[in-house]
């Protein structure tokens, strides 16, 4: 890395000489690609819920020019700001995902979400990011002191954020939140005996929630045999990429989105493939597995436990909810309501999406001569 100049020594300076740019840049990409596709697909959703024409167009510059703030002012903290980022945000989530179990909004038989003037909240998406993190310093925490139950401490939390999910329920979140923190235990030095266990308990309660969850059930058994159910979104979406072919129908010029109920949020993907063409789909694949592996490449040589539990959760919990929306609209796994990082209409998952990354992005920086910044 250059030496840092004079000019260099104020803050923003130092963050532009550590940060990593190319993580910058390609989350830049997936920010402006989510743009492009709210006008692609968002005025006809918006005609058929009643909505203005652009109303949901609107909405979704600005959480995609909060979450570009977010991103940026995230990444100036220091690993301990982050830390009580992590702290102070987790504790308001795990309060707000609880206060949904008795004043939430009821959709589809859950309840996710806290009514606020112009949206609806979903805090649970919050939890994701900052108990990531948590987890992570806790699991360190107990590595440098032995006689802190840190793992234990970490254990009891995520047992309170599983009792919540399954109360809402939220049964998708809940299993991308148990594999990252079964990943994070192993890197933590948790033995393979022990991972086999928890993988293993995470089966179980994955055929529970199928015998336990009507819905679960319902998702499943019409995964596994076609003509069973209601498979209507899956079957558009796949008609969608069929269309669509190599190179699309071109911009706007796709007919889907008039009849994909969810065409801007959960199937976004499936209006990326009928408009830009698998080309298209396939770069868009590209920069999300770019940004999980150089975020991975970013930790070698890294020798704080903390800092490699932290970004490597933040980066599979990341690389997790790209991979379940994509393979959910291509029919790989079972449909799953999970948005596409930043290119999906919504408030909650987008600026919760933006505070991971700007976290991720805070504790990759380079270190100027072993200081951390």
């Amino acid at each position: 890395m250059p030496a840092l100049s004079r000019a260099d020594t104020s803050l923003l300076g130092r963050w532009w000489w550590t940060i990593d740019r190319w993580t910058l840049l390609a989350l830049g990409v997936l920010i402006g690609t989510g743009y492009v596709m709210m006008l692609a697909a968002s005025p006809a959703v918006a005609e058929r819920i009643g909505e203005g024409h652009d109303a949901l167009i609107v909405k979704q510059v600005v959480f995609l020019a909060l979450a570009a703030t977010i991103v940026v002012l995230v990444s100036l903290f220091s690993p301990r700001g982050v830390r009580r980022l992590a702290l102070i945000g987790g504790v308001i989530a795990v309060f707000l995902t609880a206060l949904t179990l008795i004043k939430g909004i009821e959709i589809k038989g859950a309840r996710r979400w806290i009514a606020l003037p112009g949206m609806s909240l979903q805090p649970s998406e919050f939890l994701k990011p900052c108990f990531v993190v948590m987890a992570a310093w806790l699991i360190a925490e107990s590595k440098r002191r032995p006689r802190f139950p840190g793992v234990w401490v970490a254990a009891a939390v995520y047992a309170v954020i599983a009792l919540l999910l399954k109360s809402q329920p939220d049964i998708g979140m809940l299993a991308v939140i148990t594999a990252v923190f079964l990943a994070q235990l192993y890197l933590g030095g948790l033995n393979l005996f022990m991972v086999a266990v928890g993988f293993a308990a995470m089966s179980g309660a994955g055929v529970a929630a199928y015998l336990l969850f009507p819905h679960v059930h319902s998702r499943v058994a019409r995964f596994l045999d076609p003509g069973k159910g209601d498979h209507y979104q899956v079957t558009t979406a796949l008609e969608a990429f069929g269309n669509g072919g190599l190179w699309g129908r071109g911009p706007g010029e796709g007919r889907i989105k008039d009849i994909l109920p969810d065409a801007h949020a959960d199937f976004v993907f499936a209006v990326v493939g009928e408009e830009f063409g698998f080309a298209v789909c396939l770069v868009l694949l590209g920069v999300f597995a770019f940004i999980v592996v150089r975020g991975l490449l970013r930790l070698i040589g890294e020798r704080d436990l903390f800092t490699i539990l932290a970004a490597a959760g933040l980066l599979a919990s990341f690389g997790l909810q790209a991979f379940v929306n994509m393979a959910s609209s291509l029919h790989l796994i079972p449909t799953k309501g999970m948005t596409l990082p930043f290119i999906s209409y919504g408030g909650s998952s987008v600026l919760a999406v933006a505070l991971g990354m700007g976290m991720l992005l805070a504790l990759t920086r380079r270190r100027h001569h072993g200081e951390a910044l």
